[in-house]
């Protein structure tokens, strides 16, 4: 796996600053990533696994095996959020302030 540096220029005008895109781009691959594990078990559980398998075969299931490689192949989460951020997918918000805490006159 390689490193590849980003031109920070790709974040001017997605976000205030550097530090509020990587907040944002953080926050949406670790959503993208929960549902890749999501994913992953479901397909998981619908391989069926043979009662009589021994203990050294079943640690090697080919099917397993492939849905494994399947998703390693896949982008990972952080560059996808990245991607999703300078194409304009995804932005930043903000929640709104509660008013809870205000004194009444």
């Amino acid at each position: 796996m390689t490193v590849r540096p980003i031109e920070l220029a790709l974040f001017e005008g997605k976000a205030e600053n550097i530090y509020e895109a990587i907040v944002v781009i953080s926050k949406r691959a670790r959503q993208i990533n929960e549902e890749l594990k999501i994913e992953f078990n479901q397909r998981l559980e619908q391989i069926s696994v043979n009662p009589e398998a021994t203990e050294e075969e079943t640690d090697t299931n080919p099917d397993q095996v492939n849905i494994s490689i399947e998703f390693e192949k896949r982008a990972k989460p952080t560059a996808v959020a990245l991607n999703e951020l300078v194409n304009g997918k995804i932005r930043p918000s903000y929640k709104e302030p509660e008013q809870a805490g205000k004194l009444e006159e």
